[in-house]
């Protein structure tokens, strides 16, 4: 945790798109996304991640619309990832590249990865010979860099780098203080397994879906006393972008404030002192006992569930009735339960939970939501 480094770049996650209706992910607000993009290249940033799968398809069209249409190429740099739920034979691999390259309207990947790689998924992987793939098309030319994202713990990571590190430029990983030493994330441990083999890092999640921003007050008021010049946003920031092998750090940001401040965080501040890195460490031990689940709301689970439950939606309002208890949490609930289907609906099928990034036991926790909220 050295300061006289530059930190990390920043790179901008089209997962979490500013909407036109907050309850349509395809709703796309073109003309605010728009302005994002523009401030974002302004500053001097050009690193754009996104998926097939990223706000029900709609996130490669959307990044074509505003910046592949609008910018030349060798002015922004493009990440997207092959979707390994979809991989059941070695031939889906280009036929779902070339949609993405379509989708895109760019004939190469700057960062090509395979998508969610973990436990389950790492057998379509194989399966589909998806190591083999990308080893091929970064000869061919469609990807500069590849690798993986990876949503699982340091033993599968490890046996993954024994065997296919040659063809590894990158590991996506989820990153933030809160997770550094969680026993169900493994950052750290999965950090210091990427520097043991030289492979670069891009960091996931290092606000932990808004997480690290939306604490109790007395935690916030510690932060304060601490060093009240810097926002709870940049500390997360700072955090993943202060370590040797990391390269980008993707922030989800969905409106153009949020791209001011992080631009601002990743231009004008320096990387943490050993006195900050103790502070946030503390911090972070503050945070688990106020934050009742620890959910990402990445949304992987969503899909996977047959009643078509609003998991993340649910999760996020159940930790923040726990620490704020309002009349407006049950309303919204309720709300959201009738126009999809409420916590009391899962059949405990755990489908939900081979995709799920925390490893949470998810069918435990919606009887959690729907004992607090349907009472």
């Amino acid at each position: 945790m050295q300061k006289e480094n530059n930190l990390a770049k920043l790179g901008f996650g089209a997962m979490r798109l500013p909407l036109t209706n907050e309850n349509n992910p395809s709703s796309i607000d073109m003309n605010e996304f728009t302005q994002m993009v523009d401030y974002y290249l302004s500053q001097g940033f050009n690193y754009f991640d996104t998926s097939y799968a990223y706000h029900n398809e709609k996130s490669e069209n959307a990044l074509k619309e505003a910046l592949v249409e609008r910018y030349p190429r060798q002015s922004y740099r493009i990440a997207d990832k092959i979707p390994t739920w979809l991989l059941t034979k070695e031939e889906d691999n280009d036929r779902l590249v070339n949609v993405m390259l379509d989708r895109l309207s760019i004939d190469y990947f700057d960062v090509l990865l395979i998508h969610n790689i973990n436990e389950s998924s790492i057998k379509n992987a194989k399966k589909a010979k998806s190591f083999e793939y990308i080893e091929k098309v970064k000869k061919e030319g469609k990807a500069i860099k590849v690798g993986i994202s990876f949503h699982d713990k340091a033993q599968l990571l490890e046996e993954i780098l024994e065997e296919y590190s040659h063809i590894l430029d990158i590991v996506q990983l989820q990153l933030n203080y809160l997770d550094w030493e969680d026993y169900r994330v493994q950052s750290q441990k999965c950090y210091d397994l990427c520097e043991k083999y030289d492979i670069e890092v891009t960091v996931m999640e290092p606000i932990k879906g808004g997480t690290l921003v939306n604490i109790a007050d007395s935690v916030r008021q510690q932060f304060i006393q601490y060093d009240k010049s810097k926002s709870l946003a940049s500390w997360a920031l700072r955090f993943a972008a202060s370590h040797k092998n990391v390269s980008i750090v993707l922030s989800g940001m969905n409106n153009l404030d949020e791209i001011k401040e992080n631009c601002e965080t990743f231009t004008n501040s320096e990387k943490l002192s050993q006195e900050d890195y103790n502070f946030l460490m503390d911090m972070a031990d503050e945070i688990r006992k106020t934050v009742s689940i620890s959910c990402s709301y990445c949304g992987y689970c969503v899909k996977e569930c047959p009643m078509n439950i609003p998991i993340p939606d649910f999760f996020n309002l159940y930790n923040s009735d726990k620490i704020y208890s309002l009349n407006a949490n049950y309303a919204l609930y309720s709300a959201t339960a009738s126009s999809n289907n409420p916590a009391s609906s899962c059949i405990k099928c755990e489908k939900c939970m081979e995709n799920c990034t925390q490893h949470l036991n998810i069918s435990e926790l919606l009887e959690n939501v729907a004992n607090h909220f349907e009472r």
